[in-house]
């Protein structure tokens, strides 16, 4: 059985308590719509038998399900999403607390008929000799914001986050996503709305644990996005849970993906010249609803079987805070183990940062033990 199939096993048994296209910011208070239907409870109990003078009732015939649109978290869910061939290149860093590598894997969506595409990023090791643990280093995926890819380098975006990772004995892989960098195009991510990024994610985590050259524990691994990253690492945990340990989310993007079309985007063009662009692929938010919902996070939340740290700056003008409160009380709603941390910072996090990745780390420290 691999890590994540037993990680969900245990997961299983422990009751839980208690962040593309980037849509509507408008002047109205934000709801935190109902994240789906909770989980069924199931009775343990048998069920009574008939009686001899009774006929047994014959059992109900369940109707097909149909299958999710191609294009759809629940989509992504399906998939067989895997990754492998973790390569390490040129050295870019020494420092007396960890090396930094080029590195490319491969990401994987079986059953959609493409071909396995080769994703780069870089690697932080740690050099000490530090409690890596029996099994190997803990490890960090980082899931980066939006930068243009027409203007994005290798390892751009969370740079202060992977060597502060390094420095305190986790293993940092940033992924520069599908067409970014040096990693293949894939001609459909915008149509996708991104959700290849997700993928992406997942296949680095399976890149580390079956890495020969970097030993990683594969039972203390975790996600960790920025602003889009943030709504990326939220549909990873939904499509594998139990694949990693927890998820960290700061200064997220809204986890309706119609908020972040509408606050993004549509400022940018007239209503007529974004439908122009989108025909034959889908509606905007306010043409199709259902799509959107379906490409956003919030409705399949009781899918993450992980704790999520979210952190937030109160002058964020870029991702409204606004939107952290209504996720932190959707993940909330749908038993998502959840914290929302507030820092009186921006969206770049500053003065902050130092703050903020402290508590990052205890908060990693505390779900993946040595």
């Amino acid at each position: 059985m691999d890590a994540h199939r037993r990680r969900a096993a245990q997961l299983a048994t422990t009751a839980v308590v208690s962040l593309p296209l980037l849509a509507a910011c408008s002047g109205e208070r934000e709801s935190a719509d109902p994240p789906g239907s909770a989980p069924s409870s199931r009775s343990t109990s048998a069920a009574p038998s008939p009686s001899p003078s009774e006929e047994p009732t014959p059992e109900a015939t369940s109707e097909p399900t149909e299958p999710p649109d191609p294009i759809s978290v629940a989509a992504l869910a399906d998939a067989e999403l895997t990754g492998g061939g973790l390569r390490l290149g040129a050295v870019r860093e020494r420092t007396s607390a960890y090396t930094s590598y080029d590195v490319t894997f491969a990401s994987t969506t079986s059953g959609n008929g493409s071909a396995p595409l080769r994703i780069s990023g870089v690697l932080n090791v740690p050099t000490w000799r530090g409690p890596q643990g029996d099994q190997g280093w803990p490890a960090v995926v980082l899931a980066h914001g939006y930068i243009d890819p027409a203007y994005y380098v290798r390892g751009q975006g969370m740079t202060r986050e992977r060597g502060f990772l390094a420095e305190r004995g986790y293993v940092a892989l940033h992924v520069d996503y599908r067409n970014h960098a040096e990693s293949t195009d894939d001609p459909r991510v915008e149509t996708a709305v991104r959700l290849g990024y997700s993928a992406d994610v997942i296949a680095a985590v399976h890149a580390l644990t079956g890495s020969r050259d970097v030993r990683v524990d594969p039972d203390r691994i975790a996600l960790f996005g920025r602003s889009m990253g943030s709504g990326v690492v939220l549909k990873a945990l939904e499509a594998e849970p139990g694949l990693v340990a927890a998820g960290v989310a700061w200064a997220s993007v809204s986890s309706l993906e119609g908020q972040n079309f509408d606050h993004f985007q549509r400022p940018d063009a007239p209503v007529a010249q974004l439908r122009a662009g989108f025909r034959g692929r889908h509606g905007l938010p306010d043409d199709d609803p259902e799509f959107w919902r379906g490409v956003s996070s919030r409705p399949a939340f009781d899918e993450i079987t992980e704790p999520v740290l979210l952190a937030h700056g109160r002058f964020d003008d870029t991702c409204p805070p606004r939107w952290a409160r209504a996720t932190q009380r959707a993940l909330t709603d749908a038993g998502v183990d959840s914290t929302l941390e507030w820092y009186d910072d921006t969206h770049a996090f500053g003065p902050a940062f130092i703050a903020a990745m402290d508590r990052t780390v205890r908060f990693l420290d505390a779900r993946m033990p040595a």
